[in-house]
This record gives structure tokens, C-alpha cells and sequence, in this order.
């Protein structure tokens, strides 16, 4: 379990380094295990939204929250 709240909203997202987001990301894609404390809140978040989109995990209800706000909806709802 991380120690870092998922992302919820777009001024939260905006906070984030977007470097670390995607290196997070691309290892959420490869399937690397959850980062531990010496990786950045950006850097998990990146590697959730890599594991969700890889199909390694469900996309959860913060992601489908911050989606919304985004984009007005979440596709996977309809």
C-alpha cells in the first residue's frame, strides 16, 4: 500500500512533476512492482496510470474521477 492518495482532481495533477509521471509510467507499463518511498508522488502516479492502462490493474475510482474532470466523462462507464 502506498503512502501517497491518488489523484483526483486537475489542480492536484498540476502539482506533478511531469518527468517523473512518466517514468512512472513507463514502468507501470513494464509491469514493475509498486515504487517504494524513495520515488515521488508523480513518479506513482505515472505508475498506476501505466499498470491501469496496461491492463495489469482496473482502472479505480480516482482514476475515473480525475478522467471526468478532465474530459467531461470516463469512457469505460458508458
Amino acid at each position: 500500500m502506498s503512502e501517497f492518495q491518488p489523484v483526483r482532481t486537475k489542480a492536484d495533477l498540476d502539482l506533478l512533476e511531469d518527468e517523473d509521471m512518466v517514468a512512472g509510467y513507463i514502468s507501470g507499463l513494464n509491469g514493475d512492482d509498486e515504487p517504494g518511498n524513495d520515488k515521488s508522488r508523480s513518479y506513482w502516479h505515472g505508475w498506476r496510470n501505466g499498470r491501469s492502462d496496461r491492463g495489469f490493474t482496473p482502472v479505480d475510482d480516482a482514476q475515473k474521477q480525475l478522467a471526468r474532470e478532465i474530459v467531461g466523462r470516463y469512457v469505460g462507464l458508458h
